[in-house]
């Protein structure tokens, strides 16, 4: 119960925060484990990008292993998202809410299969689930050593000039 008080807290508080878009549909795509695509009520296909965290980038250890922990959440469901942006690929950012109180980003934070992305988050809470998580070697943080998506973007890049 205080874990699905503090889920509508969230979303009460994201959209006291500034204008917010609510966006109601069903999920039809994943297309890795912080992206997906929704077909909202009106038959419009967005794509959403979830606030605050970054999955392992494709081809990295465990991107397929989040991309199935979203597909098992999501896929199929009918989803929420408050939005308060968009991204140059115009995707909204937002966080989900599924199953009437789980917030995906929280999840896949406690399953070891993604990053705080502090460079755009400054949410303690993500950054102490994070940390457990990493305590306790899950997921990604078995490995000794695990790269960043944005270290991995930005390595790959730089290979490729």
């Amino acid at each position: 119960m205080t874990y699905r008080l503090i889920i509508t807290i969230f979303f009460i508080l994201f959209n006291l925060s500034g204008f917010c878009q609510t966006i109601s549909g069903k999920v039809v795509g994943i297309m890795d484990g912080d992206t997906f695509k929704m077909l909202t009520k009106d038959s419009t296909l967005v794509r959403v990008r979830l606030a605050n965290i970054d999955c392992p980038e494709n081809k990295q250890p465990y991107s397929k292993k989040a991309k199935e922990f979203t597909a098992n959440a999501l896929f199929g469901k009918e989803v929420t998202i408050s939005s308060q942006k968009t991204d140059r690929y115009k995707r909204y950012i937002s966080d989900v809410v599924y199953n009437d109180s789980l917030s995906l980003t929280h999840q896949l934070l406690k399953a070891g299969l993604a990053w705080h992305f502090i460079r755009y988050s400054n949410d303690s809470t993500l950054q102490k689930v994070e940390d457990l998580a990493r305590i306790n070697h899950l997921g990604l943080w078995k490995d000794t050593n695990p790269i960043a998506p944005w270290e991995w973007r930005k390595n790959k890049k730089r290979k490729n000039n």
